[in-house]
């Protein structure tokens, strides 16, 4: 998958938000399972999400396909490593799977739904260990994917609380969303 500048520059600015309000560092797996849970609050309560990810249904719960690639990009692997990311500006990787922020990004792009989503999402799953982070993930949404393939959108509305009206709403905004994309 090819990503532009302002994907990149938005996941890094996503990464830079949690590990910030985590207290400077965190764990892949805590930044992923925030992320996702805020994601689908969002996507249920505004109708998109916040990371404009895809999300990947792998063995410990849904994994943002970008973020994903950026911290892999940080230890060296990964298909992102052979294009200059600022990665190293901004985070420090301590171990295999920590995350050091180095340097706050610009939050400019955030808007005050998608940082009180992200704010409310730390606060109940900040103190929660690995096994009960990957437990509570997978919901719906990730039993209903196949193993290593996207999560659908929908279904992630779904187990975020969407009601029917909602699920019409985004389905209309992706169907525009597609329609742009194509010419």
């Amino acid at each position: 998958m090819k990503y532009s500048n302002a994907d990149i520059q938005h996941g890094i600015m996503l990464l830079s938000y949690i590990i910030k309000k985590l207290g400077g560092e965190g764990d892949f797996l805590r930044i992923f399972k925030i992320l996702y849970f805020a994601d689908q609050k969002h996507l249920a309560t505004y109708g998109r999400t916040i990371s404009n990810d895809r999300y990947v249904a792998m063995k410990n719960g849904p994994v943002p396909s970008l973020l994903y690639d950026l911290v892999k990009y940080l230890r060296g692997d990964g298909f992102l490593v052979s294009q200059e990311i600022p990665m190293n500006r901004y985070f420090d990787l301590l171990g295999k799977s920590t995350l050091k922020l180095k340097e706050s990004a610009d939050y400019d792009l955030l808007s005050e739904s998608d940082m009180e989503a992200i704010d409310q999402s730390i606060q109940e799953n900040k103190f929660l260990d690995f096994n009960s982070l990957s437990n509570k993930s997978h919901d719906t949404a990730w039993n209903n994917a196949n193993f290593n393939d996207d999560m659908d959108l929908f279904e992630i509305a779904r187990a975020g609380g969407a009601n029917e009206d909602m699920i019409d709403y985004i389905k209309e905004s992706v169907e525009i969303q597609n329609l742009f994309q194509c010419h």
